[in-house]
């Protein structure tokens, strides 16, 4: 497990967020003041540089459980309410986007490119507010000079550590079902053709070389795919072309982002429910989440703005059916912990489809 993951998962996850956000405010139709303010209140929180000195500590990951509090507490940093069934739907989103891109990443290192994708955008939502965009290329002048010398095995180890933290996930959203880039299982459908890594050539030679290091022998063969070389590498500078697209935003085009539970992922939902419960034994994870979440430094809202509530479902009824769904997987998920603890054999339940 690689310590420098942390603050790739969490400022990969916050730009998705924002997205999602942004793209919500706008479908409800918040005036623009109001959407501004919300942005901004919640892109100052999550790069407050008492907090980003916290996140970029050398540190294991935290648990799934302790990374939602921090995002359900940034997501309220403005006036903006959300309720569970709207938070649990916008934290699925978040996970499956990043989970999706760190999946279709070229090489290992690209994840950095990703990351530039998302802080490029967030400055985007910022360009009226000069103090916030200062904290944002602070951000970015860490990232460079932390992980700008890394080695391509390390940042393999951070690829790793982030698809072990996915490996569980399995979540269907419409716009990868629609784009058919997701089965219906939750599984994603990952290319065997298109752009090859920068640095690699197009397969279908085979060179063979002698103890002399000289080349003996060539032969072709037809790899039955189409791929394309990488015209260039993508920036690693603070303004530059990356090339790489992941990581970009793509509720910039309206469409609806509707999250679904198939039965096998509901059964793993339920253990995953169970999985992330709290553990009293990790009193070190708990103290450095309080330390990362005290270095946030949220202020209530001042004077007699009012706040509002945003939505991520369609209507209110696809809200009520989802936070139903998310009660009964809770209560399966303590009924299968019960079981577990001799309440009943568990050979003897009945599973649900």
């Amino acid at each position: 497990m690689s310590v420098r993951t942390l603050p790739l998962l969490f400022l990969n996850l916050g730009g998705e967020m924002l997205y999602i956000l942004d793209q919500r405010l706008r479908a409800q139709n918040i005036p623009g003041d109001k959407a501004r303010k919300v942005l901004n209140d919640i892109i100052s929180t999550m790069f407050n540089r008492k907090f980003m000195e916290e996140l970029f500590k050398p540190q294991e990951l935290y648990s799934k459980k302790a990374l939602r509090t921090v995002y359900d507490r940034l997501a309220h940093a403005s006036i903006m309410r959300l309720n569970q069934a709207s938070m649990d739907k916008l934290y699925d989103l978040m996970t499956m986007a990043f989970k999706y891109q760190v999946l279709l990443c070229p090489r290992p290192k690209d994840v950095l490119l990703v990351t530039f994708n998302h802080l490029d955008a967030i400055k985007g939502f910022i360009q009226d507010s000069p103090t916030i965009l200062h904290q944002v290329d602070e951000t970015f002048q860490q990232l460079t000079e932390i992980y700008g010398g890394l080695s391509a095995g390390e940042f393999q180890l951070i690829r790793q550590t982030l698809l072990i933290f996915f490996q569980d996930l399995h979540i269907r959203v419409s716009i990868f079902l629609k784009d058919k880039v997701q089965n219906s299982n939750g599984r994603f459908v990952l290319p065997v053709s298109g752009p090859l890594p920068w640095g690699t050539k197009v397969p279908g030679l085979v060179r063979t070389f002698n103890n002399k290091g000289e080349e003996v022998r060539k032969v072709e063969f037809k790899h039955g795919g189409s791929y394309v070389a990488a015209p260039k590498e993508g920036s690693f500078e603070l303004y530059g072309d990356r090339v790489l697209k992941l990581g970009t935003n793509m509720y910039s085009v309206n469409r609806p982002v509707e999250t679904h539970m198939s039965g096998a992922s509901e059964n793993l939902a339920a253990q995953t429910q169970e999985s992330i419960a709290p553990n009293p034994l990790a009193k070190e994870e708990l103290n450095l989440l309080a330390r990362l979440i005290g270095g946030m430094e949220i202020k209530k809202p001042s004077g007699p703005e009012p706040g509002f509530r945003l939505n991520l479902f369609t209507t209110d009824e696809e809200e009520e059916t989802s936070r139903r769904t998310k009660s009964w997987l809770g209560s399966w998920g303590s009924l299968r912990s019960w079981t577990s603890q001799g309440g009943v054999p568990a050979r003897a339940m009945i599973c649900l489809p």
